[in-house]
Formats: C-alpha cells, structure tokens, sequence
C-alpha cells in the first residue's frame, strides 16, 4: 500500500465518526428544539459540564474509567469477527466477585484484599465471555444473541444475591449487600476525585493495543478475524484464540465492575447495574474497535454522562436526555458503518494505462 493509499485509508477511519458525530448533535438539537430547549444552550451546558472546569473534568475521568474497561469487552473478540455485547453482564459477575472477595478477606491488609478483588473479578468477568465464545465455537450459537441474553442472567444472579444470601438486614429501602471496609476501598489519586480505576483502564486499553497489534497471539487473532478458513488451513488453533480473547475481554469488563464496587458504590446492589455496560458497546464502536481510540472516545462520552444533572438544574431537561443522544449517536454510527469503502473521496484512484502506438512494421 503506498503513502496516499494508506492516508486514505487512515482518513476515512477518521473522518466518517467525526461525519456521525457531528450529525448525532444536529439530530439532537433538532430533539431538544421541539422539546422547546434552545440547542445551542443545550450544547453549552454539555461542555460546560463535561470539560468547562477542572471538577467537570474529574467527573468525566470517573465514568470514562469503567467505559474504557467495558469497550475492551466489545473491542477485543471484534478482532476475531465476533460481535459480542455481554459487557453489562460481564461487568455485574465482576462486580458480584470483588464484593465477595472484598467481604471474604476483609481482615488482610487493604494491598492483599484489592488485589484478590481485582483477580476474582477479573476471573468471573473473563468465563462469563469465555462461555459466550465456547457457545460460539463448539456449538455454532449466535454469540450476539447469547450474550445479550447473559446480560439479563447476570443482573438476575445480582439481584437475587443482594436479596437472599448476601444481603444486609439494614439495607431497607435498597437490597444491598455487606459494606467493603473503609481501608479496602480504591482510593482517589492524590490531589483528585478521581480513582485508580482510571489507571487501570489506561493500562489495559494500552496492553490490549500491544497484545493485537505487536504480538505473534495478536497476528494469529486479526488472521482467524480476516479469514477462519484460512486460519485453520495454517495451522491455528483458533478455538483456542476464541477462548482466550473471550476471556481477555470480560476479564476486562470484570475489571470494571471490581472498580465501580470498590470505588464508587462500596457494596453491591442494583446500582451496578448501571449501563456503563451498554455504553462500553457504543465507545468500541466509535473507536472501530481501537484499543487506543476507546481511551479518547470512553472521554467524551464520560463527558456526555457527565453533564445530566447540569441539563436537569439549569434547562430543566430531564437527565434522561442524555440518553437519547447516547442512543441517536449509536444508530448514527451503526448507519456510518455502511459507508466505509463506498465513498469515492476515500477510493484510489485508478489511471488507465497510456497506450502507445507501436513503431515496429506489422509482420
């Protein structure tokens, strides 16, 4: 491929969810304009909320920590062809881990419990996926299907700990489970709002960028992805790299759900249950399943979650809102997908060859 190929190709991947982007705004200013809101209010508000300050930004970088996580969940089997969107129910099991790890442990030093919070997380997280891969591969069943229908299973299993065994008798009005000790929670970083968590996510999207991208496993991946047939022909296990990728992405989406018990919620109970999930779908697709690029888009979308008790105090706007612009964004997206590789403007250009009229005799 040569140099104006590839900054075409590189262009395109930039241009087009910029292009969906910037029309998810105008439909949504269109939405607040016959909800009697002024779009532009509406927009400055969003800023203001998301970035306009040094707090704003620290709330931003709290619910980007999570979504950089749960993107991971989607971003990573993508690699193999595989669509899965069980990141909500990955994160739940991850969460249900932490909290029983955090309770089991609580008498270790704070280090210790942290660490076995994280592992039992990622680990649940990580064979909550794999199944959907193993379903996938052993057995032909659809892995999008399935692990939607993992995500209700879940938040069912969740439900029923924080209301039967798990439960603590003075959680009244809200089912939740025993506290964490205060010492065992993820603590902010100095000087900030902001938890660890955000670190783990940095790290994680930068591994999985290498691990794909510079690694003999990563190359075995983005082959089974392009061709399986091709990939079996070569020799590669490739259910092996479907269990093994599967598990990476919930491990990571467990991770998730270890940050939001450990430093948000402190227990266990129906706010985990939050969609940072879903969103994490939304933030692979708008990065195209880029491991790096979900860091800047799980920001901007932080920012956007950010900003619904600012719509709701100063434009009366119900937080709701947020929501749907989260939803138009995501059908936009969906519909700019079908414009990769048909625009002219990002199309070589094809010179014909100059014939040029032979001066030999004709024998």
């Amino acid at each position: 491929m040569n140099v104006l190929s590839s900054w075409r190709s590189l262009s395109e991947k930039i241009i087009i969810p910029i292009a969906a982007l910037i029309l998810s705004l105008v439909v949504f200013g269109i939405f607040c304009a016959l909800n009697g809101t002024n779009p532009f209010a509406v927009y400055s508000v969003i800023y203001q909320s998301a970035f306009g300050s040094a707090f704003s930004w620290q709330g931003t970088l709290v619910r980007a920590a999570p979504l950089m996580l749960t993107a991971l969940c989607t971003a990573l089997p993508a690699r193999l062809g595989l669509v899965v969107i069980g990141n909500e129910g990955a994160l739940v099991m991850g969460g249900i881990g932490a909290i029983a790890a955090g309770l089991a442990f609580s008498s270790l030093p704070p280090l210790v419990v942290q660490i076995a919070m994280a592992i039992a997380a990622i680990i649940l997280g990580g064979i909550w996926i794999m199944g959907v891969g193993a379903l996938k591969y052993y057995r032909g069943v659809n892995e999008t299907i399935s692990s939607l229908l993992m995500n209700y299973i879940a938040i069912a299993i969740l439900n029923t700990l924080v209301e039967g065994p798990m439960r603590d008798p003075s959680s009244l009005n809200k089912p939740s489970t025993y506290p964490l000790l205060e010492v065992n929670w993820l603590q902010s970083i100095p000087g900030s709002r902001v938890h660890f968590g955000l670190i783990y996510g940095l790290i994680a999207c930068v591994i999985a960028y290498f691990l794909i991208q510079r690694t003999t496993f990563g190359f075995g991946v983005r082959t089974a992805g392009g061709n399986i047939r091709a990939a079996k022909i070569a020799g590669l296990p490739v259910g092996k790299l479907t269990l093994a990728v599967c598990f990476l992405a919930g491990s990571c989406a467990g991770l998730a759900g270890m940050v939001e018990v450990a430093a948000i919620h402190h227990r266990a109970n129906a706010s985990l249950n939050t969609g940072y999930g879903y969103s994490g779908i939304l933030v692979a697709f708008v990065a195209r399943n880029n491991p790096l690029a979900s860091v800047l888009v799980a920001i901007l979308l932080g920012g956007l979650l950010a900003s619904g008790s600012g719509l709701q105090r100063s434009l009366g706007l119900n937080d709701a809102s947020v929501l749907v612009f989260q939803g138009i964004v995501f059908l936009v997206i969906l519909f700019s997908e079908s414009m990769y590789g048909k625009l002219d403007f990002f199309k070589d250009r094809q010179v014909p060859p100059k014939i040029t009229p032979s001066t030999q005799p004709i024998a």
